[in-house]
């Protein structure tokens, strides 16, 4: 029966704080404790050279060690550098939360994080095409470069900051500071000249919309966000502002569906993409790192 009621409530605070489950950034709050999630973001994003689409996946796992630490471990593989797709590395992501402000109808946190990620992804993409010069082709090769650190595939580096989470009855704001270093990818020649050091920034906001009356765990959630994600390059490469629409879904308190649009509203940076699709899909097996009693 204890264990019954701890499930309860672990999954009504799932739906509850349901806003707070950002699509591109992270809130202060973690996964539920003692648990363990999957999911796989899906990313469509244009070629820089022709009309067509790069495809990527990135399929996570993670563990709710406790209330107030997580560990997130992600993989990821695309096209993007070449025609069909290959495995790129990965990365490990870590945060802790170290401040709690609980209310009746309220919550404020605040939470460290870092990650550490690996790629073994040329830094720059070629693309060659034939031009026809008195009725000759004429092979021309046209090389694109990326200042933005990218570390969710394109890059090898590592990126640590801070996070703050408000949330005030069916809406939840997020803002992060972080620091971003990129080191060489694997096995890869450097590039002089791109960017190694960035500042980002962001910006969140989710709004519960559905259900209008919490009546039990198993209701659907609706929730809309939107994000603004910003990055300053420290080494004079530019800069980018980034706004990003999304929907999602939640059933059962314990898997997520997420649908956004991720595009560029102001920016000098020099960059691979500067728009993308994504969907996601997430579950959670809750009390799965639990000891049973004998």
């Amino acid at each position: 029966m204890r264990y019954i009621i701890l499930c309860l409530l672990i999954l009504t605070g799932f739906s509850v704080h349901a806003q707070e489950l950002y699509i591109m950034s992270d809130p202060a709050s973690n996964v539920p404790a003692k648990s363990i999630g999957i999911r796989v973001t899906n990313k469509l994003m244009p070629r820089p050279y022709d009309n067509g689409y790069s495809y990527r996946v990135l399929p996570e796992v993670m563990f709710g060690i406790n209330k107030n630490f997580m560990i997130r471990g992600m993989a990821y593989a695309s096209n993007m550098f070449q025609r069909g797709m290959q495995l790129e590395g990965g990365n490990i992501y870590t945060k802790y939360r170290f401040l709690s402000v609980d209310d009746l109808h309220s919550h404020f946190r605040m939470a460290a994080f870092g990650k550490v990620a690996i790629s073994s992804n040329p830094l720059t993409m070629q693309h060659t095409r034939q031009h026809i010069i008195d009725g000759t082709p004429h092979p021309i090769t046209n090389i694109y470069s990326s200042n933005e650190i990218e570390l969710d595939g394109n890059h090898s580096g590592f990126n640590a900051g801070i996070v703050a989470t408000q949330l005030v009855h069916k809406l939840a704001v997020s803002g992060t500071v972080a620091y971003t270093n990129r080191w060489e990818n694997m096995n890869v020649p450097g590039v002089p000249g791109i960017s190694r050091h960035a500042a980002n920034y962001s910006l969140s906001a989710g709004y519960l919309l559905l259900p209008r009356v919490y009546k039990d765990y198993k209701q659907p959630n609706f929730n809309v966000y939107v994000d603004i994600l910003g990055t300053n390059a420290l080494d004079g490469k530019g800069y980018y502002l980034d706004v990003v629409p999304g929907i999602q879904f939640i059933f059962n308190s314990i898997s997520r569906l997420d649908l956004a649009y991720r595009v560029q509203a102001a920016g000098s940076m020099e960059r691979f993409n500067t728009s993308s699709w994504l969907l996601r899909y997430e579950y959670n097996f809750l009390n799965a790192l639990m000891k049973k009693e004998k």
